[in-house]
């Protein structure tokens, strides 16, 4: 998202956050610098900084930017692995990366279902980014065993509409049913 629209989803997440009884804890690199929990001031800067002055990391590139003592914005990935470090056990995020279209020839697959399958950190989303191919997705996390699931539908959505056109492995109903599902 371009700047102003990125600070403000970003700062209107946060107090949707907090109007639901939960502590924010926005994750970023500043100057080098892993912050969990960033000021209003440090969303702004990161905000208005965009692309030009911050790099996207995904798990690989965390040694890299704090090396350089450069900024960054996590993936879904670089931010579950920052979250375990910091014991932080479920985020919420737009959408995860999944297979790309052709991966059968490519193998551009995201880090984020690596990720989703090996950290221990429950993932909160509105499902795959739709320019993604959904049924492979869903059958890379069927392998490497990352339940999904749907609530209150029994549709896996694809980040901007509510049905992909597929159906979720698993459904929960309730805030209870989900948070028994993320503690077993």
């Amino acid at each position: 998202m371009e700047y102003p629209v990125n600070r403000d989803t970003a700062l209107a997440v946060e107090q949707i956050v907090r109007d639901n009884g939960a502590i924010p804890a926005t994750i970023a690199i500043l100057d080098g610098v892993i912050k969990v929990g960033l000021t209003i001031d440090d969303i702004e800067r990161l905000s208005k900084e965009g692309k030009i002055n911050s790099r996207k990391c995904s798990r690989r590139d965390l040694a890299y930017v704090l090396a350089r003592k450069m900024n960054g914005s996590t993936t879904v990935a670089g931010t579950m692995f920052l979250a375990n470090m910091a014991g932080i056990k479920m985020f919420v995020t737009g959408g995860i990366g999944g297979v790309h279209r052709g991966a059968e020839q490519t193998f551009d697959i995201s880090a984020d279902l690596l990720e989703l399958s090996k950290t221990p950190v429950g993932v909160v989303c509105a499902g795959v980014k739709s320019i993604l191919d959904i049924p492979k997705t869903l059958e890379y996390l069927e392998t490497m065993g990352v339940p999904v699931v749907s609530y209150r539908s029994d549709d896996f959505p694809d980040f901007f509409t509510a049905s992909s056109g597929y159906k979720s492995v698993f459904r929960c109903d309730t805030p209870e049913e989900c948070a028994s599902m993320v503690q077993s």
